[in-house]
């Protein structure tokens, strides 16, 4: 049955909802850039139903049924990429609730007033020891002994909306970095209304974790509890599609 193998007392069941899209996978300006910065056919996401109450003490049972689930599995297989996500099926997997409280892109106000970027928005270039083409936006995001990595609070640097502008910053295996924060920004605003939308515009409760292996390998289970939906937005680091 569907749930087996997750020894715990509490199960999951989980069926694919393929009449819920999102707009971010037809929207071709989208897709070009996802293409630009080799996340193509490598990135996306999938919306199931689930069978009992979910509670957040539960989100490490909750990814171990879901990556289980025979249906998930099958949904996978056949999606478009082809990809199976290789995750939540091991105790090597990390799993963490993610906060969702920020909903306004004013969260990246501090990175235009400090350096990181020039009043055109173009990103400032800098030096590094081992990649010869890095930037000053890299460097915030990525290693914390950068001056400018707490410019960002700590805090704030654990939402959702800054870690989905964190992975389209850093991309994929040959992504092209864009020479100003302008795409970065503004898909980072598309993608997040469009995988949280219909909590935010009803007000309901919204609860996120993580599950990765790798900082730019990762899967998010965004959970409507009330509907029992579920969202899985994920990544899988490597060589995207070069073509629409």
């Amino acid at each position: 049955m569907a749930g087996e193998g997750c020894a715990f007392e509490q199960t999951f069941s989980f069926t694919p909802l393929p009449a819920k899209t999102f707009s971010f996978q037809q929207d071709k300006d989208t897709l070009n850039l996802l293409m630009k910065w080799s996340m193509l056919g490598r990135i996306s996401a999938q919306a199931y139903s689930f069978d009992s109450n979910f509670h957040p003490y539960s989100c490490e049972t909750f990814a171990l049924c879901f990556f289980k689930d025979p249906k998930v599995i099958h949904s996978l297989r056949n999606m478009e990429d082809k990809l199976r996500v290789p995750l939540g099926t091991s105790s090597s997997d990390i799993v963490e609730l993610v906060p969702c409280t920020k909903i306004s892109m004013e969260l990246f106000d501090p990175i235009f007033s400090c350096g990181i970027l020039r009043p055109s928005g173009d990103v400032v270039k800098c030096f590094h020891d081992v990649y010869p083409d890095f930037d000053e936006l890299r460097q915030m995001l990525q290693e914390e002994d950068s001056e400018h990595y707490y410019v960002v609070g700590k805090t704030e640097r654990k939402e959702f909306l800054f870690c989905l502008f964190k992975h389209l910053c850093l991309g994929g295996e040959l992504c092209q970095y864009e020479d100003n924060i302008d795409p970065y920004i503004s898909t980072t605003k598309k993608l997040y209304k469009d995988l949280i939308r219909i909590c935010l515009s009803l007000h309901l409760p919204l609860l996120i974790f993580k599950c990765y292996k790798t900082e730019q390998t990762f899967a998010y289970l965004i959970v409507d509890p009330v509907k029992r939906n579920v969202t899985l937005f994920y990544h899988i680091f490597g060589m995207g599609k070069f073509t629409l």
